[in-house]
């Protein structure tokens, strides 16, 4: 999980075009050449170019406004990548029986550079239900999913995410102090799942539990998530067992069998 380093023959025209495109994709109502000229310093004549191979190719697109927003070619290849998962494949049916079962929003997530990506979920049937999109980057810190990643990661893992991430205060529920957080991630890895009491969305609860592969690994996670007035912290309570389950369940498909 550790940050890659820089490499002595990085092609900066390929950085720069990369660059570019992440901040297209993490623009919410889309972008100008001007900012993203500003935010990544990059001359716009430079950006200008760069844009116009984006958009010939079809990775980005421009509306009447002139903001570019991410384009068609990006969701074909995010469907093609995700489709061709196993992990994803295999993990898909316990998704979909724990929705069933618990009529709340399940989501499965990795970590990435010290965040979380959701890459599947299966949405709840109430029309009140958590927000959240496949590809989404989330905190680690104050969410399920994050804080049961970190919890059965290394501990040279878990140094090297406080020492590049501020605890940053989403909510008055939010652990800001990494000892802590860290005495947090203790009792998570000890009973085995993780519970995000609105600690990054007001009135949003969830609970996670880790998958394992067949050396012991964390390889992603689950979640269970939904409005705090069904998923009480009592409600919580009475689906622990069953997170623990099928955290096992999931986990044996992988080869995991120190159960």
């Amino acid at each position: 999980m550790s940050k890659l380093e820089k490499p002595n023959n990085l092609v900066q025209s390929v950085d720069r075009t990369l660059n570019v495109l992440e901040k297209i994709i993490n623009s919410e109502n889309g972008i100008t050449v001007t900012e993203l000229s500003n935010s990544l310093d990059i001359h716009k004549s430079t950006v200008h170019r760069l844009l116009s191979t984006l958009a010939y190719r079809k990775y980005i697109k421009k509306d009447k406004n002139n903001l570019y927003f991410p384009g068609i070619k990006l969701l074909e290849i995010g469907s093609q990548t995700l489709n061709k998962s196993d992990m994803r494949k295999e993990i898909k049916p316990y998704l979909e029986k724990l929705m069933k079962k618990t009529e709340e929003t399940i989501h499965l997530g990795i970590l990435d550079d010290n965040e979380v990506i959701y890459i599947d979920k299966v949405e709840s049937p109430h029309t009140i239900r958590m927000y959240s999109s496949i590809g989404k980057r989330a905190p680690v810190h104050c969410t399920g999913l994050g804080k049961v990643l970190i919890a059965f990661s290394s501990q040279e893992d878990i140094e090297n995410f406080l020492e590049t991430k501020k605890l940053k205060k989403y909510t008055e529920n939010t652990i800001t102090k990494p000892e802590e957080f860290k005495e947090n991630l203790k009792k998570i890895k000890k009973r085995g799942y993780s519970i995000d009491n609105q600690e990054h969305e007001v009135n949003i609860n969830c609970i996670a539990s880790p998958i394992f592969d067949h050396k012991g690994n964390v390889l992603a996670a689950f979640s269970i998530s939904g409005p705090s007035n069904r998923m009480t912290l009592e409600t919580i309570q009475e689906l622990k067992t069953m997170v623990l389950q099928y955290s096992k369940k999931i986990s044996a498909c992988f080869g995991y069998n120190n159960l």
